[in-house]
């Protein structure tokens, strides 16, 4: 069984360049495959270094153009493009839950959490205001004018087809920008489909490129190479963004790098347990657990630890794993067979160690579930701190957990990661809220909260989790640089 998309015009299958809908020029294809079956969903181009060079070509070409227009024609085709956007919710949605596997309301609302950011940084566009600067001397006018920085390579992953491109596209148009864009090739029809409606919104030619490829590195060494592109934002693993940040040292582009995450959940004794078993199913399992903000390592302090478990088991027992077709399912099929092994993997390893598993714990298979990518949602306890899946990001439906007595200690293995993306706690202290909040090291912070994402928060990480903010004011500043201006003579 699969989706009927009523707007078959935004299920498209090939790479989009200086404004023509095209096939890679060496014709190679390469497919998408639907993670619930396992069977060929479409084939999309599978582009290369050519194709790679086309998109820079127009894009710079379209750059002496476009960050001349008005900060107030460019919001107004990106609040054309938020409207379309919305009006497609379900069609989008679709094509996301057919190519990602995510159960359709995930999908759909995914689409809204994409739109959302078009629609800031539409609003922001005519808010990127300069300085006047007070001058230390007679005669002379100094000023600070915001610019936008060229063209931008945007490199965006599987698991947020849509809300990944759209927090890195919107502030580039907004800034005036223009953009090569580079999708997940296990998910770029999301990101096609989102470029059409962007075409409708009317983005002149040459502004928004994408390219399709399965040879990720033959396509971004391209941009990284080429100095006419003057930015990288870049969604995914650490060592990948590593390569990014030194291959682009010989043409200083600017970088925003999200890359990976291993969040540390926090329950303490006085926590409302009811609270924050919702906060962690809220956070944990979004997207089966395939989320770089997901809780990988969950401390609960000892005098709730048993409860919490219970509680915790009983809810997470009761999902319903299944396709995205079956409107009742709650997760979906992880991406590919590779996933479910590293998932297995983990449990192995923890089990191995001495933990637990009180539900959970095995891959499924059903009539529903018909596929090899299904995993039981899995609650792991009693796990060793040394187990891999409080070191390394499991990305599935497994929340592994052990006990802490102190704030102090919680705190030190809290921080005792490279990884510095998002934490969470859950206190009714209000004393403890401040202390631990600033204690955490790391770029987001849930404070009994599992719902962390907003259009008008910064987001993003420290340490190994990257750098730059998406989403807030500071993401619009992420595409643009500051132009000072000294003028004499004026007594």
């Amino acid at each position: 069984m699969s989706f009927v998309i009523q707007n078959t015009g935004l299920l498209l299958q090939q790479n989009f360049i200086n404004g023509v809908w095209c096939d890679a020029q060496s014709k190679r294809t390469v497919p998408v495959i639907n993670p619930a079956t396992g069977d060929v969903y479409v084939n999309v181009p599978d582009s290369d270094d050519v194709d790679a060079k086309a998109a820079v070509d127009a894009a710079a070409e379209a750059f002496k153009t476009w960050k001349k227009v008005p900060a107030k024609q460019r919001a107004t085709i990106l609040k054309r493009w938020n409207d379309l956007i919305l009006e497609n919710a379900q069609d989008l949605g679709k094509i996301i839950s057919s190519e990602q596997g995510k159960p359709l309301a995930e999908g759909v609302g995914e689409v809204a959490y994409a739109a959302s950011y078009v629609e800031w940084f539409a609003e922001e566009a005519t808010r990127s205001n300069g300085e006047i600067i007070p001058s230390p001397a007679v005669g002379r006018r100094m000023a600070a004018y915001k610019e936008p920085v060229g063209v931008i390579a945007a490199i965006t992953p599987w698991n947020f087809p849509a809300a990944m491109i759209a927090r890195k596209i919107a502030p580039a148009l907004a800034a005036g920008c223009t953009v090569v864009c580079k999708p997940a090739a296990e998910t770029p029809l999301t990101s096609l489909a989102l470029v059409k409606l962007a075409e409708l919104a009317g983005v002149p030619s040459g502004v928004l490129n994408i390219v399709v490829t399965s040879k990720s590195k033959e396509v971004a060494d391209v941009w990284l190479d080429d100095s006419r592109v003057r930015k990288i934002t870049f969604t995914g693993s650490t060592p990948v963004g590593k390569h990014l940040a030194r291959e682009s040292a010989d043409t200083l582009k600017k970088l925003s790098l999200e890359l990976g995450g291993n969040a540390p959940f926090i329950v303490f004794d006085d926590a409302v347990l009811d609270d924050a078993v919702d906060g962690l199913m809220a956070a944990k399992f979004r997207n089966g657990g395939q989320t770089c903000v997901c809780p990988n390592r969950i401390y609960v302090q000892d005098g709730v630890y048993e409860q919490f478990i219970e509680k915790l088991t009983a809810r997470v027992s009761a999902l319903v794993v299944g396709p995205a077709t079956n409107p009742a399912s709650q997760i979906g099929p992880m991406i590919n067979v590779k996933a479910i092994d590293k998932i297995e993997s983990h449990v192995a390893d923890a089990v191995e160690r001495g933990a637990r598993i009180t539900t959970g714990g095995k891959r499924i298979q059903s009539a529903q579930c018909v596929g090899p990518t299904y995993y039981a949602p899995t609650v792991l306890v009693d796990v060793d701190k040394a187990s891999k899946c409080f070191h390394e990001e499991t990305f599935g439906p497994v929340a592994p957990i052990t006990k802490f007595a102190t704030e102090s200690e919680v705190l030190e293995w809290a921080n005792d990661s490279p990884f510095g993306l998002a934490s969470y706690f859950y206190t009714t202290d209000l004393r403890r809220v401040t202390r631990v909040a600033e204690a955490l090291e790391c770029g987001i912070v849930g404070i009994n909260e599992g719902a962390i994402a907003a259009e008008a928060a910064p987001f993003g990480g420290v340490k190994d989790s990257g750098y730059g903010r998406e989403g807030s004011t500071h993401g619009l500043e992420e595409y643009m640089h500051v132009k000072y201006t000294c003028q004499g003579g004026l007594d």
